[in-house]
């Protein structure tokens, strides 16, 4: 009785709704639906012409993006993805049939209109992948089923009334900086099947009352400040098939209830702080498919139970305080893939049947203490391509089915006890690109072997008991990173080690290496570390190694190396460490570079003079006082006797530059006192112009103003800023001087008593923060090109050298061709939006204080790593995305030593331009961009290295092999 009464009460409500719809229509029918589409337009920038159809001599129900029903109205307006910008016009949502809007995937900026009551018919709203900002518009839409307004600049709290929206199936407001709590009301939208508030600032508790919505079937919570318990209620939810509460503060155990989702496929509750173990009713979730409960405080054992999950697919467990053994029911789940327990407390050994029943592509049981021998199955799927099991205590032999597993990619098995012989079968393996078995006790020869290993990148193998010669050849054109060191290896360093062209780490050190350094090695033009220490090297240094670009470490340490230090070493500008301790060098030091302040430690037992004093401890060399001396005498004779001809010219010029180039002029807002970059522009340009282009009709956004010369038409921007004192004045007239294609002209400077203004050259584009999201890898690697060779005439052409500061997107301007064009202001001037002013925090070096204090050409090579980490990713250091990881670097640093590609690069580059071709350079430019980030100044390339290494990488080949593919860098 109680089920037919609601139904007739729902049947009176759709009665109720219909004649409101009708009235609504009735009202509506003054609206003309070809105004509302044209104010529509008017209203829309559309850079890709779109929209061009959209005019009044063809019926409407043509136009592009719409759809209409009976031929007369319109029932649809789908335009995703169009690169449409500007504001969202009121008009949309006064159509009086309209049933579907879609406009996701544009530029649209500015507010929701606010009141959507109008538009009383409508079923689908889709404004997500927008700049929408502004509060979540309410209103009572009885028909709609579907409200998406993810992925856009929301803020504020969610609507109270959120409820009324009652017929919704649907609601997406994930990604935005949505705060405050849930609100009760959404408790009335008991259709509601897909949930997802993800990515915001929410916080407290999840209301139980979500129990209540029994059509539930996606819940995702995810990235927000959630706190309190999971609440059992959930349980109740037995529709549901996705659950994910994953980046909050939730504590507590898990609900045993959630075991009642027996329709479950995905639980993710990982990085929380969930305690306890794992309940028993989660086993009765046969439909499982993906399990994560990683980052918490769970503990006790796993259970054995697990085998009841034989659907499961996903199992990830790691970093928590699990203990005792890894259970063997893992070993009877058919499709199990992926199997992570690292860093854990567990022991034992690995169960002897992993892999033999299941599927494995992934296994990571890392970081914990386990023992005994490397199971024979884990191979047996034919599918495994990352094994990581390092830190453990396993010992014996590595097992003769994984020499033959040519499936591996990444084999990661250091720091363990491994012994034996390293099997020549393994050194054929196709698709291994990193292999690390250092720290283990593994011997043998490996030079009297066939290395045929093509994808290889990384290869460590220090720390065990090798012997023999040093293998010549390792079967691959790729590797970028080799450690043989703290072995027992001998004979030479092989000459064709010169023929590594991607090689940027070499390690050798603590072996019984002997002979001379090759000269070849220097033909390693991308080798960043060469360490060579604790050998018995002899003979001079190579003049070469003088000629290396970007060579950063170098150490040759107790050896039996003699000679002079070359002298075109300390010319080296990339050079920041450098140890030559312990050998038989004689001489002087080189007066440049690495070697300008050389700590003693690194030149001690040694025959060498020369150096500071204070921090090289050794002697002046003979006779330096005296040619330094005479040299000092000399040069400053002959300058005085240069300057007294120059300084007459000098000032008569000076003050003719200076009478054409500064005006004071009058308006209506006082006297201003102007400098100009050059005569031509003074003369174009006046107070009047400036002043009058300051009008909202004119703002390009950022509060700049588009401006126009009176009289000859020049184009300029606008900027206000603080009132300009003296000192500031004489800065900013330095900033006029700076001229380089990729930085915006400052053409001119203003100041009165009340205000300053600065003018910039106009430049026919956008700022990067507007297009980024759309653009091709290409146009995005000669952006980077762009900014890096500013970069490289302000720290190296400009006296003194100009330091950026925060290089954000904002503050780039690209061009119709896609140049890149860097606007400078002072440090400490903000010259942009409050809201973006605030980021650029984000977008300084670790070691500033502030926007201003501390800042260095180094400090601005770790902004400009940010930029090409932001370019690469499409995420900002702005992003809350990032998991564990306290910083874009470090997430950046993560995925690229263990990720795959497409699980960080970029959408666009991903979806739209594919990986392919050009997997070599985004690897490359990573690499770069994890360079500038380091957190040592030191160890940061210099801007002249930096434009070298992304012109390298533009005329790199981009044809790789195609196929399943991991990256390896030692990070």
């Amino acid at each position: 009785m109680a089920s037919k009464g609601m139904k007739r009460c729902k049947m009176v409500i759709e009665v109720f709704f219909v004649f409101m719809l009708m009235i609504n229509l009735s009202t509506c029918k003054e609206f003309n639906e070809l105004e509302l589409l044209l104010s529509m337009k008017a209203s829309v920038n559309d850079q890709f012409q779109s929209l061009s159809n959209w005019n009044s001599s063809l019926s409407y129900c043509t136009w592009n993006g719409i759809t209409c029903f009976d031929s007369s109205h319109v029932s649809k307006i789908e335009l995703p993805g169009k690169n449409l910008s500007g504001k969202i016009s009121e008009s949309i949502f006064r159509l009086p049939y309209i049933q579907s809007i879609d406009l996701s995937s544009n530029q649209f900026l500015g507010e929701i209109p606010r009141d959507l009551s109008s538009c009383f018919s409508l079923r689908y709203l889709n404004l997500s992948n927008n700049n929408l900002t502004g509060l979540i518009p309410s209103g009572h839409l009885p028909f709609l089923e579907k409200l998406d307004l993810s992925n856009n600049f929301l803020s504020g709290e969610i609507p109270r009334d959120i409820g009324s929206f009652s017929g919704l199936k649907v609601l997406d407001f994930g990604g935005n900086v949505l705060l405050g709590k849930i609100p009760d009301s959404i408790t009335n939208m008991t259709r509601l099947e897909f949930l997802t508030l993800a990515s915001n600032q929410m916080s407290g508790e999840i209301p139980r009352e979500l129990g209540l919505l029994k059509s539930l079937k996606w819940v995702y919570f995810g990235y927000n400040n959630f706190s309190g318990k999971i609440p059992k209620e959930i349980g109740e939810l037995t529709n549901l098939y996705h659950l994910n509460l994953v980046y909050n503060n939730l504590t507590g155990e898990i609900p045993s209830s959630l075991g009642n989702l027996t329709n479950l496929q995905y639980l993710f509750l990982y990085f929380n702080k969930l305690s306890g173990p794992i309940p028993s009713p989660i086993f009765n979730l046969k439909k499982l498919l993906s399990l994560d409960l990683s980052d918490n405080l769970l503990s006790g054992e796993i259970p054995e139970r697990f085998s009841q999950m034989k659907n499961l697919e996903i199992l990830h467990l790691f970093s928590n305080n699990f203990s005792g053994k890894i259970p063997n029911a893992l070993t009877s789940l058919p499709h199990l893939q992926i199997l992570q327990l690292w860093s854990n407390k567990l022991s034992g050994e690995i169960p002897k049947d992993l892999g033999k029943y299941n599927n494995l592509t992934i296994l990571d049981l890392s970081t914990n203490n386990l023992t005994g021998k490397i199971p024979k199955n884990l191979c047996a799927s034919g599918r495994l391509f990352k094994l990581i099991i390092f830190s453990n205590s396993l010992e014996g032999e590595v097992p003769e089915s994984l020499n033959h597993c040519k499936s591996l990619q990444r084999v990661r098995m250091q720091k363990n006890k491994l012994s034996g012989e390293f099997s020549p079968d393994f050194t054929k393996l196709p698709m291994v690109y990193y292999l690390d078995i250092s720290e283990n006790n593994l011997f043998g020869r490996i030079d009297e072997r066939k290395w045929d290993m093509p994808q290889l990148q990384m290869l460590n193998l220090a720390k065990n008991k090798f012997f023999g010669n040093l293998p010549g050849y390792f079967g691959s054109k790729k590797l970028e990173n080799l450690d043989l060191s703290g072995n027992n290896f001998s004979g030479k360093i092989p000459q064709n080690y010169g023929e590594f062209s991607q090689l940027m780490q070499l390690k050798l050190s603590e072996n019984q290496l002997s002979g001379r350094i090759p000269d070849q090695l220097s033909y390693c033009k991308k080798l960043v570390s060469l360490d060579l220490s604790h050998n018995h090297l002899f003979g001079e240094i190579p003049v070469s190694f003088g000629e290396m670009p970007v060579l950063g470490q170098l150490d040759l340490s107790e050896n039996e190396l003699t000679g002079k230090i070359p002298s075109n070493l300390g010319k080296v500008e990339s050079l920041v460490q450098v140890n030559i301790s312990h050998n038989h060098f004689y001489g002087s030091l080189p007066s440049t570079g690495a070697f300008l302040a050389i700590n003693s430690s690194s030149v001690i037992g040694n025959k060498l003079c020369g150096g500071r004093e204070k921090t090289s401890g050794l002697p002046l060399c003979n006779g330096v006082k005296n040619r330094v001396r005479w040299f000092v005498l000399t040069f400053l004779l002959a300058s005085l006797i240069v300057f007294a001809i120059f300084v007459f010219i000098a000032m008569f010029v000076k003050r003719r530059k200076e009478f054409e180039m500064t005006k004071v002029e009058s308006s209506e807002d006082g006297t201003w006192e102007m400098q100009f970059i050059n005569s031509r522009v003074s003369r174009f340009i006046n107070i009047k112009d400036i002043v009058s282009s300051m009008k909202e009709e004119n703002n390009v956004g950022d509060g700049l103003y588009k401006g126009k010369s009176s009289s000859n038409n020049m184009k300029f921007l606008v900027k206000e800023v603080a009132t300009i004192s003296t000192k500031c004045w004489m800065e900013w007239s330095d900033l006029c001087k700076i001229n380089h294609p990729n930085i915006v002209k400052l053409l001119a400077i203003c100041r009165s008593e009340k205000a300053g203004i600065v003018v910039y050259e106009y430049i026919q584009g956008k700022d990067l923060s507007e297009i980024k999201q759309g653009l091709s890898w290409n146009y995005r690697l000669k952006i980077a090109v762009g900014i890096a060779k500013a970069l490289k005439y302000l720290h190296c052409y400009c006296s003194p050298s100009f330091i950026v500061g925060a290089i954000s997107p904002w503050k780039i301007m690209v061009d119709e061709k896609y140049e890149a064009h860097l606007r400078l202001s002072l440090p400490g001037v903000n010259l942009c939006s409050d809201n973006k002013c605030f980021n650029s925090s984000a977008y300084v070096a670790p070691e500033i204080k502030g926007l201003s204090k501390g800042m260095t050409e180094k400090s601005d090579i770790y902004a400009f790593g940010l930029l090409l980490i932001e370019l690469l990713t499409g995420k900002s250091p702005v992003d809350t995305e990032l998991g564990i990881h306290e910083s874009i670097v470090e997430w950046a640093r993560y995925c690229y030593s263990d990720c795959h590609l497409e699980m960080w690069v970029d959408s666009t580059i991903k979806n739209n331009h594919g990986l392919n071709d050009y997997q070599n350079q985004i690897v490359e430019t990573m690499n770069l961009a994890l360079q500038c980030t380091a957190g040592v100044p030191e160890a940061r390339p210099c801007a002249i290295d930096v434009v070298k290494t992304l012109e390298a990488i533009v005329k790199s080949s981009s044809c790789v092999s195609s196929g399943f593919k991991f990256f390896s860098a030692s990070v």
